[in-house]
């Protein structure tokens, strides 16, 4: 099951950047998921939840987008739905050369959501009075 090395990376990026941005948890993570990427949703969001275990994202909610798979003729400059199973041949004109993928392979974060940590209040700085070298 690839979805546990996908989830386990995009739980390392978040982390990263949320240490980074002085978060104390992470609320949620929006993932963009397209139709041919491979990637099956409840999989990959059970993984998540196990791979947040112990991190700055442990109780934060996955939410997935799907992007549905569109291909372009250039032949006929027509735009289709590919599908599950793929359909690459055109179906205005029925060519397969030409055809280019514009959608449906998306795999990335699309935003995050986190809390910010408590501003670190520094004690005050004591000042002495200098020592008198006198005796």
């Amino acid at each position: 099951m690839h979805e546990m090395s996908i989830a386990m990376a995009v739980v390392g990026q978040v982390e990263e950047a949320a240490e980074a941005g002085g978060a104390s948890a992470v609320t949620s993570v929006r993932l963009q998921v397209g139709e041919l990427a491979g990637v099956v949703p409840d999989a990959l969001a059970f993984c998540f939840e196990l791979a947040c275990a112990g991190t700055l994202l442990e109780g934060a909610e996955l939410v997935t987008e799907p992007v549905e798979a569109r291909a372009h003729c250039r032949s006929c400059t027509g735009d289709w739905a590919v599908g599950m199973p793929p359909r690459l041949i055109c179906p205005r004109c029925g060519q397969a050369t030409g055809v280019e993928l514009r959608t449906g392979r998306e795999l990335q974060i699309l935003s995050v959501c986190w809390e910010d940590a408590p501003a670190r209040v520094r004690p005050p700085v004591t000042t002495r009075e200098p020592i008198s070298e006198e005796r």
